[in-house]
């Protein structure tokens, strides 16, 4: 289904008009805010009213060039090793590394932060995020409206702001269900990964970047949570050039391999 038409609004320097972009499955108004990038006036910030849509399905194919079991291994941005499964016609990318340092070209990138839903920073990777990006970041997640007192972005759903200090060009922010507490957590996490999708795809984001949503504290089960991401970016493949995954810890990067290679070799 398609929302109200979208509306561009080009922004980049001091004092510019920007609007959040939303992902919830349903019409949202424009919001316009202004937003200051004293450290990024180089880049510019395309932010406009995402339109509502059908995520479009995408089928993996094997390629010339990977191993005997489907897989090639290539250096990673930030020092290890990157996966690759070849898709049709984009690639999905596993590594081991730190996704604040993860980038592709700047300006058709965006890295997935696990946020809370009041969006203003918080632990783990989200923390970390906050921290590279600088305090702008905070500033912007600040201006998104609230949808009820003290949550900016509801569990399953997806808010977009510019990188600002980060290298990659946008940061695309999901809460992911909390395992014990969610009614149903399996699809509260599809449709974290899938409203980031979305969003990245209304943007023109050709390149994305997600930690393992819902891993750390939040408790979900490293091998549920793995065929939920795989299984989902799946439904992707012809929208995006590239979708990465760059994990932290050893025990989440070798179950999302093996995922992979269960769903997307088979």
């Amino acid at each position: 289904m398609i929302g109200a038409a979208r509306a561009p609004i080009i922004g980049g320097l001091r004092g510019s008009r920007a609007t959040s972009l939303v992902s919830n499955n349903s019409p949202l108004p424009r919001i316009n805010r202004t937003l200051s990038y004293p450290n990024n006036k180089n880049k510019k910030h395309f932010l406009f009213k995402t339109p509502l849509m059908d995520a479009l399905g995408g089928v993996f194919v094997s390629a010339a060039g990977v191993s005997a079991a489907g897989v090639s291994t290539l250096p990673c941005d930030n020092g290890g090793n990157t996966n690759v499964f070849a898709m049709s016609p984009c690639l999905l990318k596993i590594s081991k590394g730190d996704i604040t340092k993860w980038s592709v070209d700047g300006s058709s990138d965006a890295i997935v932060n696990p946020a809370n839903e009041r969006m203003l920073g918080g632990g783990g990777a989200d923390g970390a995020i906050h921290r590279a990006a600088g305090p702008q970041l905070r500033d912007a997640c600040y201006t998104v409206p609230e949808v009820r007192p003290g949550v900016r972005c509801p569990t399953g759903e997806a808010r977009i702001t510019p990188g600002f200090n980060l290298p990659a060009f946008r940061v695309i922010h999901t809460v992911g269900p909390i395992y014990d507490v969610d009614g149903n957590p399996e699809a509260s996490l599809r449709n974290a990964y899938r409203n980031s999708l979305i969003l990245a795809k209304d943007n023109n984001i050709k390149y994305i970047a997600f930690p393992a949503i819902s891993c750390g504290v939040y408790g979900y089960p490293y091998e549920e949570a793995a065929k939920v991401a795989i299984s989902t970016v799946k439904e992707f493949a012809d929208d995006l050039k590239e979708v990465h995954f760059v994990l932290f810890s050893d025990e989440i990067y070798n179950v999302w391999l093996e995922k992979a290679k269960e769903l997307l070799q088979a």
